[in-house]
């Protein structure tokens, strides 16, 4: 039976290169977009409209796709966005703003194919998260939570729907060679900002770290590794070698001494 394969956030990145893999390895796909409209023309797969901040059009993604298919195999919960600035000078709504994109629609998504997935005894959800979820970084430090919140949020999720064969992990990224800084909000800072100099080193370190990053399609292959899996972890980190070493540093390391090697990264 060829499995259904609901991929949020598919129009462009690793979304894009991803379900476009799987289209290739013979899965049914259908991706999202708030304006699938504007993508039709470059996009092989069917892409249907669904907006994170506006969780009341999970529902009707979820029916349209069950109206085509039946039933929905994997969801891949990919959108999301990325924000940056100095948390004193990030207005608190924008704050909100993001955790509903990167946190709470997510949720109002799995929320809505969970019945589906238990009624079919089976079903996989891949929530994308970060490998700067596992950490506080510097001028990222609303993104790195709302991702870390998602990938804590998924570990009590699993254990919650682990006996209806629903199984949950997390796959976090590192820099990949994508149109993300494009898409980034940055915070407007004040015009006597004391953050200036170095908010506008750490934004070029972050921009340089994309655009030299791994390719898209590395992580597209990881991806179907894990939906081939019988047995899975719960946690993936998908990314260059250091990127993915940081996280045990962080884990070993005097919390003081990993602190001071962020902040001379970034020039803090």
């Amino acid at each position: 039976m060829t499995k259904v394969v609901l991929i949020t956030g598919a129009s462009s990145g690793l979304g894009k290169a991803t379900a476009s893999y799987l289209l290739a390895k013979n899965y049914r796909i259908f991706g999202t977009s708030r304006d699938p409209q504007k993508y039709n023309s470059e996009i092989s797969f069917e892409l249907l409209t669904f907006d994170l901040n506006q969780p009341e059009t999970a529902q009707k993604l979820v029916n349209q796709v069950m109206h085509k298919t039946g039933r929905i195999d994997v969801l891949i919960n990919n959108a999301g966005a990325g924000i940056t600035g100095p948390i004193e000078e990030t207005d608190v709504n924008s704050m909100q703003s993001h955790f509903s994109t990167n946190l709470f629609g997510p949720l109002s998504l799995i929320q809505k194919v969970l019945p589906i997935m238990r009624q079919q005894k089976s079903g996989l959800i891949i929530n994308i998260t970060s490998i700067g979820g596992y950490m506080g970084l510097p001028f990222r430090g609303i993104y790195s939570a709302s991702k870390g919140a998602l990938s804590v949020t998924s570990e009590a999720l699993r254990m919650e729907v682990k006996r209806f064969g629903v199984d949950i992990v997390t796959v976090a990224p590192g820099d990949y060679s994508t149109d993300i800084a494009s898409r980034r909000i940055y915070s407007p800072l004040k015009k006597d900002s004391p953050y200036h100099d170095v908010y506008k080193y750490s934004i070029n370190t972050i921009d340089e770290h994309v655009d030299q990053g791994s390719n898209p399609n590395d992580f597209a292959r990881m991806i179907h590794k894990i939906i081939k899996l019988k047995k899975r972890k719960v946690h993936y980190r998908s990314g260059s070698f250091l990127q993915k070493f940081s996280i045990l540093l962080k884990k070993i390391l005097p919390d003081t001494l990993f602190e001071k090697m962020i902040m001379n990264h970034y020039k803090v």
